[in-house]
């Protein structure tokens, strides 16, 4: 089964990202019970949350439904099996633990466990999971990943960039090299954020690659339930965003109001139809937040508001007009290759190389990275 319009996160509830309220796990189940009720087909996991944790309820709540009636997407990329937890960093990635002769084995060993704990033998979509420089650039990797598809443990690969925004020239270049064997990556989009992800949206179109969208509630202010002067609750993830992140969106957000009351749609379904116009974008999966605080909306609700996303399109004339008013470009640090480094000192950010530039230059991205 391949990925449908709509897609649920187990990031979501709180319980593996600090998002607002964190839930229980019956209520965590109970969310994912409300997703599949609602009409959402699509799961989306990583083994890294919560050490497996995600895994095995999402098996879980989804144990008495038919395999063949659900799509179920993994993610690996985190060895936190034999690895040791660095702080805000996470767990290192296979690909600095492990020589490349290990790469196929570990793969393997991590789908497996991942398949145990969600109660299934097979994933319909498999991704690596917020890869370093090796994992964009080795062939072992995608020996591995091809290995984990040929023996039937998942039906498609994909690319998963993060966790923060960015990457592009690493993206770009990995859809040329590896295009064939990538069905599917997962970008941060939505009409708050058109950059950097729209830089690769024409290059996944290129490629035949379909694209699965996160983060199109923007940390939920397109859920609606926040007004000005909101206030995160200390350890909320999104508190360490720049000042004034919720009053400057919540401006925005009112002048793309018309378009959303033009066709019916919620802010939430303005987001994910905004996404779903842009080439290639197949999918939309957001964060659903239990925000805290008397009088916020109970998740259920957003989950049930997001399930009820009309098959619609905007024009391109909308399209555009809402990119222009979201328009962030340059708003950021952003990750990956990078002429800011001359030698690797974090994951997730890596000298600048020539290649890359070339890359750029091909695609007219210009030099400036």
């Amino acid at each position: 089964m391949d990925l449908t319009t709509t897609a649920y996160g187990t990031w979501s509830a709180g319980r593996f990202m600090h998002f607002g309220e964190t839930l229980s796990e019956e209520q965590f189940l109970s969310c994912v019970g409300t997703a599949w009720e609602a009409g959402i087909r699509t799961f989306v996991t990583a083994d890294v949350y919560g050490n497996g944790k995600a895994d095995e309820l999402l098996g879980q709540a989804l144990s008495g439904v038919p395999r063949d009636e659900y799509c179920l997407v993994g993610m690996l990329g985190h060895d936190f099996y034999e690895g040791q937890r660095q702080g805000a960093r996470g767990y290192p990635r296979f690909t600095e633990l492990h020589q490349p002769t290990h790469f196929r084995a570990y793969l393997r060993s991590a789908c497996e466990k991942s398949l145990q704990r969600c109660r299934t033998d097979h994933f319909d979509l498999l991704m690596l999971h917020n890869p370093d420089e090796i994992g964009y650039t080795n062939t072992a990797v995608w020996d591995g990943l091809r290995a984990l598809k040929q023996e039937g443990l998942t039906g498609r690969l994909g690319l998963a960039p993060g966790p923060a925004n960015g990457f592009t020239l690493d993206v770009i270049d990995c859809l040329e090299k590896f295009g064939a064997d990538i069905d599917w990556t997962m970008l941060i989009l939505n009409p708050l954020e058109p950059w950097p992800s729209g830089l690769v949206l024409p290059v996944c179109e290129k490629n035949g690659v379909k694209v699965l969208t996160r983060v199109a509630d923007y940390g939920g202010l397109f859920h609606g339930d926040m007004k000005p002067g909101h206030v995160f609750k200390p350890g909320d993830h999104r508190a360490y965003r720049a000042d004034g992140l919720v009053d400057r969106g919540l401006e925005k957000i009112e002048r793309m109001k018309p378009i959303a009351e033009k066709h019916g749609l919620t802010l939430i379904q303005l987001a994910a139809i905004w996404n779903l116009s842009q080439p290639s974008v197949a999918s939309v999966v957001p964060t659903f937040i239990q925000e805290a605080g008397e009088g916020a909306r109970r998740i259920e609700e957003q989950i049930r508001d997001f399930a009820a996303l009309p098959d619609i399109r905007l024009s391109a004339e909308e399209v555009e007009t809402i990119r222009q008013i979201g328009d962030n470009t340059g708003c950021m640090t952003l990750k990956g290759a990078s002429k800011r480094h001359a030698v690797s000192e974090r994951p997730d950010e890596w000298p600048m190389r020539e290649d890359l530039l070339q890359l750029a230059g091909r695609y007219g991205l210009g030099s400036d990275w």
